[in-house]
């Protein structure tokens, strides 16, 4: 019996391609960069299942290209904005995620790169890297405080929930904001529920942790950027266009708001001569917030996992269209 083929479109960890292999004929794509457009529908007619990333478009056309054989779209990440869930719905290909796994590593980053950029950390290393540190100055690398401010998380989910508590031993007064009210995660740790507009005003860092659909996209703009402190910085580790690039180079370069720390920038990567890389007060890093070895190999396991299960036509361990799982 010939065994179902399989498209990896990036190299996983070793051991779970190999158990891919038990059960399928793998096609791996080896490149660092994604496979381009026409090498992602040329590799994947005839396939029935993908294991993929967020950035590879699996929309109608993918799914048309692939045929009827397709059993299984399972991706390596906790968001699928770049999959049309309704059209594999529609189709009864169930779609697997890794939610859970890199929450705690994801909020780890996430409060570390709060606490890069409110205390100049990058700024204050290439400073001495480049021989600018002559002497100690009671005026220079002036950063915010941590310890008692006011934090702002927008989207109270499993990530948001983590950088909540990460705030406790800084005895920071923390606020939220999310389309539904948390009163039960409120009942564990002390934190208000307040509108957009409130936090916005009163926070002293702004931590984003939405997905990105149509309400969030550009949630952030020049309104936004208004209504927040001189004294702000505002973290997104969540995804890049939720954040208005040009809104947000004009707030930082008019001193509008105090800083900003990327995980995620639109797109990504950000070209290299973006306006916001000529910031001192914009640090950007590689999407790494879920880069810890032992996270990614529990990412690369569960979309291993669910990869394998829809082959099988057993019920996917993560399922974002539960509906049809199984």
């Amino acid at each position: 019996m010939n065994k179902p083929k399989v498209l990896i479109t990036r190299n996983i960890f070793a051991e779970d391609i190999e158990r891919i292999k038990e059960v399928a004929e793998v096609d791996l794509w080896v490149e660092e960069l994604p496979p381009p457009r026409e090498a992602l529908l040329e590799k994947s007619k005839g396939i029935s299942g993908i294991l993929c990333l967020i950035t590879d478009d699996i929309d109608r056309e993918f799914m048309d290209n692939v045929g009827p054989k397709l059993k299984v779209i399972s991706q390596i990440a906790v968001g699928y904005n770049n999959i049309d869930i309704a059209e594999a719905t529609r189709r009864r290909i169930p779609v697997g995620y890794t939610p859970d796994v890199l929450t705690h590593t994801t909020a780890d980053f996430a409060f570390a790169l709060l606490m890069a950029t409110a205390r100049l950390v990058v700024p204050g290393y290439n400073a001495v890297q480049n021989g600018l540190w002559k002497t100690w100055h009671p005026l220079h690398f002036l950063g915010q405080d941590v310890y008692g401010s006011t934090l702002g998380i927008v989207g109270m989910g499993r990530i948001g929930f983590e950088m909540a508590r990460r705030s406790i031993g800084f005895n920071m007064n923390v606020v939220y904001y999310d389309i539904n009210r948390r009163k039960d995660l409120e009942d564990e740790i002390r934190m208000k529920y307040v509108s957009f507009d409130e936090l916005l005003e009163t926070s002293d860092f702004v931590s984003i942790h939405v997905d990105l659909n149509p309400i969030t996209r550009n949630m952030f703009d020049d309104d936004q950027f208004t209504q927040m402190k001189e004294s702000s910085v505002i973290i997104n580790a969540a995804r890049g266009p939720i954040i208005d690039h040009m809104a947000l180079y004009r707030a930082l370069k008019e001193n509008k708001i105090y800083a900003a720390g990327l995980d995620v920038t639109d797109p990504e990567p950000i070209p290299s001569n973006h306006p916001l890389l000529g910031l001192d007060n914009c640090l950007i890093v590689p999407h790494i917030a879920s880069a810890s070895v032992a996270t990614r190999k529990a990412m690369s396991k569960l979309a291993t996992t669910n990869l394998i299960n829809g082959l099988m036509d057993r019920p996917l361990s993560t399922c974002v269209n539960l509906e049809i799982n199984g």
